[in-house]
């Protein structure tokens, strides 16, 4: 690891700040006020267990994504999960029991992990492991969710167990989410929005950014429409193309510098959201914080995995602990080399870097 770059204290800041800036934009909610309060205080003993981790030569990072399930029921334009083979239509077989996810929810609680992203797939099918990940209270789960599986039983439980904070993708405004997502999405989004703002739940959306819509999902016509539904996050993902044909809408510098302009600009402006990129600031961070730095990813049959964006492991949770996978020989290699450096063209270096990686694994096997 970079002597020059605490990943400990870059990531514990980034921690303290999602939840400064989320207890700011909850105030006018006593409610989610009242739970912000009491994660702010489970934030701290976790960042308390993560640094005497740091003092005995382990690194635990605060942040999990969990792909829960691989079934999804739409089928996106240029979607990453499908075309790595790692989401499909069919029921899966071999995938992680709620007992099991369980397990894992529980051994990250005691180990100072502070937010588990949940993911799919689309999650939202795996209604036992949400009501589970509601138990959990020192956790926050973002849901990562197309958002079509909103039901009134779900309102109920995301109003009960306030650490569950539903993200809808989103691609924009009308015309651009139902070209990628399909038709009537997009109606079926604002539906959801209007009715977390009736029952005042805090939501929040995810953007995947292109070439194509990097303006407009930075406009004020935009977040006025979010804002206006009570809309409390925004995450800015940098589109990731998987095929040649979608090459075209991967952003390059011109577009990051846009995001990132336009990022600066909102945090000003729409002071009662967060907002979220990725990978945003990995360049001046000291570069990718996946494979463990800041964040790995658990797939729905138990894979230890750098990220999404890089389907390679060699250990599985249903084999050991987290706190054993995150030692993987694979996820050493990765932080004690120089691939996750910053030096790439696309969103993520892992998936640019793939046929190296690819070359790492089998090294290992």
């Amino acid at each position: 690891m970079d002597d020059k770059f605490d990943i400990q204290a870059y990531m514990t800041q980034g921690v303290e700040r999602i939840v400064a800036d989320s207890l700011k934009a909850t105030l006018r909610d006593p409610r989610e006020s009242a739970f912000m309060v009491k994660f702010a205080a489970a934030s701290r003993k976790a960042s308390k267990i993560r640094a005497e981790a740091e003092k005995a030569g382990e690194h635990i990072p605060p942040f999990l994504i969990a792909s829960i399930t691989s079934k999804c029921n739409l089928h996106c334009a240029g979607c990453y999960s499908r075309c790595n083979h790692a989401t499909q239509d069919s029921e899966p077989v071999c995938q992680l029991t709620g007992d099991e996810w369980l397990a894992i929810f529980r051994e990250a609680d005691e180990i100072g992990i502070s937010y588990i992203l949940l993911a799919g797939g689309e999650p939202m099918l795996r209604r036992d492991i949400i009501e589970a990940a509601g138990k959990m209270q020192n956790i926050i789960f973002p849901i990562f969710t197309n958002g079509t599986y909103m039901d009134a039983d779900y309102l109920q439980l995301f109003d009960r167990c306030r650490n569950l904070v539903p993200v809808m993708s989103i691609e924009g405004g009308k015309e651009e989410t139902d070209i990628r997502r399909g038709a009537g999405v997009y109606d079926k989004l604002i539906a959801n929005m209007d009715s977390f703002r009736e029952k005042g739940l805090l939501f929040g959306v995810s953007v995947a950014v292109t070439t194509q819509n990097v303006k407009e999902v930075i406009s004020d016509d935009f977040l006025d429409t979010l804002a206006a539904r009570g809309c409390k996050l925004v995450v800015f993902v940098e589109f990731v193309p998987v095929t040649e044909e979608s090459k075209e809408l991967a952003p390059g510098e011109e577009e990051r510098i846009i995001l990132k302009d336009g990022i600066a600009r909102l945090r000003k402006e729409y002071r009662e959201m967060v907002f979220v990129s990725f990978p945003g600031d990995e360049k001046s961070s000291g570069g990718c914080i996946a494979a463990g730095r800041g964040f790995f990813h658990i797939n729905s049959h138990g894979g230890a995995e750098p990220c999404p964006f890089s389907p390679y492991s060699d250990i599985n949770v249903r084999d050991t602990s987290l706190r054993a996978a995150l030692q993987s020989d694979l996820f050493r290699a990765l932080q004690e080399g120089d691939l996750l450096e910053d030096n790439h063209d696309g969103g993520c270096v892992l998936y640019e870097k793939r046929k190296q990686v690819e070359k790492l694994l089998a090294l290992k096997e």
